[in-house]
C-alpha cells in the first residue's frame, strides 16, 4: 500500500487512492497557507536597518497626488518623509496644518514635503479638508495611503509595543517618524515621536538648515544653532588651515574653535 501511495499503484487502482490522499493534503496545504497569512498579517519582515547616510528604500505608492516612484518623486531635491498614524486624528491635523503653512519655508531651501497617513486614499481629501478649514491654509504636498502598512514596515515606522499588542485589523500602529533625505538620496536625519507627541516643525527646518550649511561650507553646529550663528571648524581641518579658508578663528579649546560664515 506504501508503494500505491507513492504513486506506483496500478492504473485501475490509482483514482480510488489518489482522491482521498489530494482531499487530505489539499486541506493540510490550506491550513499551512493561511496560517502563514495571517503571520505576514501581523509579523514584518525583517529589513536592513535604515542608518544615517544609508540610501533611503525606494518604493511604488499611491498618493493624493497620484501614483508616485519615491526616488523619482525626490529628483534631484531633499525631501522630508513624515509618518502619521491615521486620518481625522488630533494631534496629526494640527501638524499636518503647520506644515502647509511653511511650505515657502520649505521650497526656498529645495526641499519637497511628503506625507503619509494609515488609511487609503479615501479619506485622505476629506481630511485635508479639515486641516485647511482648522489651520487657515491650503496644503499642497502629496500624502501616501498606506492602509496596508508597507512603507511604515519598510522605514519601520511602529513601536515594539504595537508589534507585541497588535490591533483588531491585526496591523500595528504607525508612529511619527520624520526622514530628511538628500538628493542622493541618503538619509540624513531620523527623529522617531511617540504616536501621543506632536513634533516641532521649526525643529525641522533647523536641520536642514545646519545639513545644508555643513555640506555647502564644510563646518559643523552647536548646539541650539541657528542660521547666522557661528558654527564649528570640524577636528578634520587645522586652525591654520581655518583661517585661510574662514578667516577670524576664536579658539576655545583646541578641540574647540568657532568661526563666523
Amino acid at each position: 500500500m506504501a508503494s500505491y501511495a507513492s504513486g506506483f499503484a496500478p492504473r485501475v487502482l490509482r483514482s480510488t487512492i489518489r482522491a482521498p490522499l489530494s482531499h487530505q493534503f489539499q486541506s493540510t496545504f490550506q491550513l499551512q497557507r493561511a496560517a502563514i497569512s495571517r503571520r505576514f498579517l501581523t509579523t514584518p519582515v525583517e529589513q536592513p536597518r535604515l542608518r544615517l547616510g544609508s540610501v533611503a528604500p525606494n518604493f511604488k505608492a499611491q498618493t493624493t497626488h497620484g501614483d508616485i516612484d519615491f526616488h523619482q518623486f525626490i529628483g534631484s531635491s531633499w525631501c522630508v518623509l513624515f509618518s502619521h498614524p491615521a486620518d481625522f486624528t488630533p494631534v496629526c491635523t494640527t501638524e499636518l496644518g503647520a506644515f502647509a503653512k511653511l511650505k515657502d519655508e520649505f521650497e526656498s531651501r529645495g526641499v519637497k514635503m511628503i506625507g503619509l497617513s494609515a488609511n487609503d486614499l479615501s479619506s485622505h481629501a476629506g481630511w485635508i479638508k479639515d486641516i485647511n478649514e482648522v489651520s487657515k491654509t491650503d496644503l499642497q504636498f502629496p500624502i501616501i495611503a498606506d492602509a496596508d502598512r508597507k512603507v511604515a514596515f519598510l522605514y519601520d515606522m511602529v513601536d515594539q509595543q504595537d508589534l507585541d499588542n497588535i490591533d483588531e485589523k491585526g496591523i500595528a500602529f504607525t508612529i511619527r517618524s520624520v526622514f530628511v533625505i538628500d538628493p542622493q538620496k541618503k538619509i540624513r536625519l531620523t527623529m522617531m515621536y511617540p504616536a501621543s507627541t506632536g513634533r516641532n516643525s521649526a525643529e525641522v527646518l533647523r536641520v536642514i538648515d545646519s545639513l545644508q550649511t555643513g555640506d555647502t561650507k564644510g563646518v559643523t553646529t552647536p548646539i541650539d544653532w541657528q542660521t547666522g550663528d557661528d558654527v564649528i571648524v570640524p577636528p578634520t581641518v587645522s586652525t591654520e588651515d581655518a583661517k585661510k579658508k574662514f578667516g577670524k578663528v576664536r579658539e576655545v579649546k583646541p578641540y574647540l574653535r568657532f568661526t563666523t560664515i
